[in-house]
């Protein structure tokens, strides 16, 4: 078992998360306040961007392999190295989606 350090962009916060526990769980551990809502790796909330290192997320089903390599779903991943992660960043799919929603919904009123 390693400890890795995960560092969060802009919040100062920094943790040690073990390579047996996802981002996640030690988060809510040491009283960080990291979005999430499903913990099955399908709904995105607990999404983060990967500025800096590895994670291995294999049931993180909610994001397509390119995603994966980008960005981390805090509950599904479990570092394999040292991270800088900048929090509350979604994959370009979801944000597109987000936007698609927006028009279609300004479109009806």
């Amino acid at each position: 078992m390693t400890d890795y350090t995960v560092e969060f962009v802009g919040t100062g916060e920094e943790i040690q998360v073990s390579d047996t526990e996802t981002v996640l769980k030690a988060c809510l551990r040491e009283g960080i306040a990291q979005e999430y809502s499903c913990r099955v790796g399908m709904c995105l909330a607990c999404s983060a961007k990967i500025e800096e290192g590895e994670v291995t997320q294999p049931a993180a089903r909610g994001l397509t392999d390119e995603e994966a390599e980008a960005y981390a779903l805090t509950c599904m991943a479990r570092p394999q190295s040292d991270l800088k992660l900048d929090r509350g960043k979604y994959p370009p799919s979801i944000e597109q989606d987000a936007a698609e929603a927006d028009a279609a919904a300004a479109d009806d009123d």
